[in-house]
């Protein structure tokens, strides 16, 4: 976020050669900070009845990268506009789980407000565009009308492709929000490619999971892996997964995953090490606690990729 350069003032010589001098020097921090990798980093803070905590002050947090202390350049606590990818399981292990499903699509879509926009994916065998990015919720609540369960479930292969097409996303902040029994037993990717898929992406996915503990003995063994599949997917971008033990409960689902992206601060930063080297850095976010307030949990994304040379 390069700051506007202001304009030059030309009075006697010597004040315009000052001025010359200064606006360089403010181009050359200009185009460094272009230059630089901001990292931003999205943190929900709650109290022990896993209530949002909310007034929080930017000095009272502190962000760690790699185990050093990081100076925040941004900071907000504020509700900003949202870029969401829908992405929804139309596999033939959805099939009595179909409508409740879609009514919690619905019922998210509704959370939406005035500047969001969305793209619904859909997959069984192969992911499917249902419908771009667009601000008319109704035209993605419309492409849900024909939906009919049927094949087998891609659901890494949907991940890969839902990370690509948010990449046309006009908001800064981003999230997918993927509703699925979580057994993948079709994809051409592999959980390690997409593990390092969505450490360098800077979206945050949340799943609504479908399961139903009374049919785990009729289950295959992709079907019961699949909440650690979504659970380990979504942990990776500071997002989470929440499990619906029976399919009534997806639109209290639907409404805390809302309600979580709408109370987030957000935290971003520029590396003191600023090495291009493609690695992995982990980070950790503290928050001092002020005594007027209950005891906090916060959660965030984990880490992130530098740059790459070649990049």
């Amino acid at each position: 976020m390069a700051a506007m350069l202001g304009g030059a003032a030309n009075a006697q010589s010597s004040d315009a050669a000052g001025a010359k001098k200064t606006a360089e020097e403010q181009e050359a921090q200009a185009s460094f900070r272009a230059d630089s990798n901001l990292v931003v980093i999205p943190v929900s803070v709650t109290d022990k009845l896993n209530r949002f905590v909310l007034g929080l002050r930017q000095t009272e947090f502190k962000i760690l990268d790699d185990g050093v202390e990081q100076k925040i350049a941004h900071f907000s606590g504020e509700d900003v506009p949202l870029s969401i990818g829908l992405v929804f399981d139309t596999s033939g292990s959805m099939d009595y789980k179909m409508s409740a499903a879609r009514d919690a699509a619905v019922h998210f879509l509704k959370t939406l407000t005035a500047g969001d926009e969305a793209f619904l994916a859909e997959f069984n065998d192969k992911v499917n565009l249902a419908a771009p990015f667009t601000s008319h919720m109704q035209e993605i609540q419309s492409a849900f009308q024909n939906v009919q369960p049927g094949g087998l479930t891609a659901l890494l292969d949907a991940v890969k492709f839902s990370l690509a097409e948010m990449k046309k996303a006009k908001n800064s902040r981003k999230a997918i929000v993927m509703i699925s029994d979580g057994g993948d037993n079709h994809s051409s990717y592999t959980p390690a490619q997409i593990e390092a898929l969505v450490r360098e992406a800077d979206v945050e996915i949340y799943a609504m999971g479908v399961f139903d503990p009374l049919a785990s003995i009729a289950l295959t063994k992709e079907e019961v892996s699949g909440p650690r599949l979504l659970s380990e997917i979504a942990t990776q971008t500071g997002g989470r997964a929440y499990a619906a033990s029976v399919s009534s409960d997806l639109p209290s689902v639907a409404s805390r995953i809302a309600i979580e992206l709408r109370n987030q601060y957000v935290l971003g930063y520029y590396p003191a090490d600023q090495k291009r080297d493609g690695k992995y850095h982990k980070v950790e976010i503290t928050v001092n606690q002020p005594a007027s307030f209950p005891t906090l949990k916060l959660h965030w994304r984990q880490g992130y990729y530098a740059p790459s040379a070649a990049q």
